[in-house]
């Protein structure tokens, strides 16, 4: 049988495939969507299909929702064509749980698949004339944290938004993902100053406001241009007409599963081998494997109203001030921090899979001591989630799960967009904190500076590995390019760390301000002595600094 398959009239087929089906009418659901789209989505990749999707497909099973979503994508093209059209728009979600079975769940809540790009004027029409419908309440996102920069490392914008201020409002020559963003609201503007929630659904703190803060910009760019009228900038920052709400999304989703993909095919569901994209070269299928547990939480600010999220399950929805608290928690404390150190130690010490490092004693001890001792203290709990008990899952119930098919290499995409959000929100709440001092901490400056030894591209044996890919990457490597294994010249290593080390546009704050510079130069010094140093080095670090965790 193929997911693409009248899941209505074969109802009985995929029940015996266990294939849990949608009660709603997916051709009722497309009709409905395209006289008056209520939700659109952007970043049409894998946390998009099992989580957003999902929701809507809750919310339409249940009656709360007749409209489905319409999912916009910015860069995959491939991903459109290769799997919505060619599925119909719709996905096999497989849940992996930690006692090795798997539900399988068909998801047909979208509603329509766009690429959202010049080289397809007809879907940007479509996508222009969707914001300017005044049934639209809300937008959501998953583009990484990448696809809201605006600007280089050194606070400078970026050439193609530059390019984008000076030309204008015209979407055949805009490059930036936040100027195409800016383009459709200024759409909505003129239709009306039509009300819209504009979430960030991405994984780093205060998602809201750097969201806002960089349709800002471009838009007071055009105003300065004289490009639009200065009311639209006030219809974006007042609040009335457009919000930028705070979220927090929590769902680990590795690419697919070769494992999972034989499974489904011995069961006789076809389509399901993962390929390479023709043109992109990315990894798609046309299932999602992801793990049970999830967590969607977003502030309530939805100017033109909202579908009932709430009634979905694993969504909160509460005011900015608990929202922040559980993103700040989750983000900066008790799973992306972790995930993050045992990514780059992971790449350095030869693992391919993240539950196999939460085998090894000595990287569970690391990322418990960064969660529990490191991180709790100035965790403020935002009473819809405990986060002692947030860490205890994700440690040793989520991480742990072999079924959860991810890879450090995986974790490990981007990681200069991220240390200063899963560690720099951190060190700044020590720094603020009167009764706190950051120069105490040991395992976040060790991880830090064992990306820095990480994008060096070799690993603890001496050998060279390939770097996940990263923005900044280029330019950081050319910063450490002399750097040698066995090097001892602490003059050479500091002029090579002190640019990135005292970066605050990647930190958040400058390392050697507060006090952890040179400790971060003093353990990337011993991580480059020899071959094994850093194996040597975490265990010496955890002899000598590791704390009991009474409490688990």
């Amino acid at each position: 049988m193929k997911i693409t398959e009248n899941y209505r009239v074969k109802a009985t087929d995929f029940n015996k495939h266990k294939i849990t089906i949608p009660k709603y009418d997916s051709e009722k659901m497309q009709k409905a969507t395209k006289e008056s789209p209520r939700w659109v989505h952007f970043g049409a990749g894998n946390l998009y299909r099992c989580f957003h999707a999902q929701v809507a497909s809750e919310l339409l099973d249940m009656g709360e929702m007749q409209e489905g979503i319409v999912v916009a994508e910015t860069f995959g093209a491939d991903l459109i064509e290769e799997v919505y059209h060619a599925q119909k728009n719709r996905s096999l979600t497989v849940t992996m749980k930690a006692d090795g079975s798997f539900t399988k769940e068909l998801i047909a809540s979208t509603a329509e698949a766009l690429f959202f790009h010049r080289n397809k004027p007809a879907e940007v029409e479509r996508l222009t004339n969707i914001f300017k419908a005044s049934s639209l309440q809300l937008a959501t996102f998953t583009i990484t944290e990448k696809g809201y920069a605006i600007k280089d490392s050194q606070g400078n914008l970026l050439e193609q938004v530059i390019r984008d201020i000076a030309c204008g409002v015209s979407f055949t020559k805009l490059e930036n993902t936040m100027a195409k963003i800016a383009y459709l609201l200024h759409e909505r503007f003129l239709t009306g100053q039509l009300p819209i929630a504009m979430v960030s659904t991405d994984n780093f703190s205060h998602n809201g406001d750097r969201f806002k803060a960089a349709v800002l910009e471009i838009a007071k760019g055009w105003v300065s241009a004289g490009h639009v009228d200065a009311a639209f900038v006030n219809y974006l920052q007042a609040g009335e007409k457009v919000s930028f709400p705070y979220s927090m999304i929590d769902r680990i989703t590795p690419l697919p599963s070769d494992a999972i993909a034989k499974t489904l095919r011995e069961e006789g569901i076809e389509g399901m081998e993962p390929f390479l994209s023709k043109n992109q070269k990315m990894n798609l299928a046309a299932f999602v494997n992801t793990e049970e547990v999830h967590y969607l939480a977003i502030e309530e600010d939805f100017p033109n109203g909202r579908p009932a999220l709430e009634k979905a399950s694993g969504v909160f929805l509460g005011n900015r001030d608990t929202i922040n608290k559980a993103d700040l928690m989750k983000v900066c404390t008790c799973l992306n921090p972790l995930h993050t150190a045992l990514a780059v130690f992971g790449c350095m010490l030869g693992f391919e899979r993240i539950y196999e490092e939460v085998q090894d004693k000595d990287l569970c001890s690391l990322i418990e001591q960064i969660g529990f001792i490191e991180g709790l203290p100035v965790v403020e709990n935002p009473g819809i989630i405990d986060p002692k008990e947030f860490i205890n899952e994700v440690i040793y119930k989520r991480f742990a799960n072999p079924n959860v098919p991810d890879a450090p290499q995986r974790i490990a995409t981007d990681t200069s967009q991220k240390v200063g959000i899963r560690f720099g929100e951190t060190l700044r709440a020590y720094v603020e904190a009167p009764d706190k001092d950051v120069t105490k901490l040991h395992f976040i400056p060790l991880t830090i500076a064992a990306w820095c030894r990480y994008l060096l591209g070799i690993d603890d044996e001496g050998n060279s590995f390939e770097v996940s890919p990263d923005p900044l990457y280029k330019e950081l490597y050319k910063l450490l390019s002399e750097i040698k294994l066995g090097d001892t010249d602490k003059g050479k290593v500091h002029q090579a760390l002190e640019p990135i080390l005292s970066n605050s546009s990647i930190f958040g704050l400058d390392l050697y301000e507060i006090g952890l510079g040179k400790r971060i130069e003093q353990y990337f010094m011993r991580m480059i002595a020899k071959t094994n140093a850093l194996r040597s080095i975490l265990q010496e670090e955890l002899k000598l600094h590791a704390q009991d965790i009474t409490e688990r």
